[in-house]
């Protein structure tokens, strides 16, 4: 598996524990792996679930850090989808420094294009570019 897929996983699960009770996380996190299509292996679990995680412990830190530069928005009112895009690449910005800013922008804006809205890669390249050149 790749990084683009690990990093596709982690968006998938930050997108799902929007909806899901915190004691089912574990259970879905599992149910999750068990049904992919190619095999995971415990290194590509492993990246995932850091993002996941890392993402999840530092959650209201990098939800500020998107209403600061999310012009006219707030994480209140954005659209799921892409503030699971948005959440995972501030992560990797802020936190991670796993891979270069270009690839994290770049990943983010590639997730955008396969599951948000046609203007959700310009809102999201747009708001990272911020954060990144700040």
């Amino acid at each position: 598996m790749s990084r683009r897929n690990a990093r596709k996983n982690a968006f998938v699960l930050l997108f799902q524990m929007e909806f899901n009770a915190a004691e089912e996380q574990e259970q879905m996190t599992d149910l999750f792996f068990a049904e992919q299509d190619e095999v995971v292996t415990e290194e590509d679990k492993a990246y995932t679930m850091a993002a996941v995680e890392g993402t999840r412990a530092n959650l209201e830190a990098i939800d500020a850090v998107i209403d600061s530069f999310a012009k006219g928005w707030n994480t209140q009112r954005m659209n799921r989808v892409d503030l699971a895009i948005l959440r995972l690449a501030v992560y990797e910005l802020k936190y991670s420094k796993d891979a270069p800013v270009g690839v994290v922008i770049n990943e983010a804006v590639e997730l955008a294009k396969k599951y948000s809205s046609d203007e959700a890669p310009a809102f999201i390249n747009g708001v990272l570019g911020k954060i990144a050149s700040a």
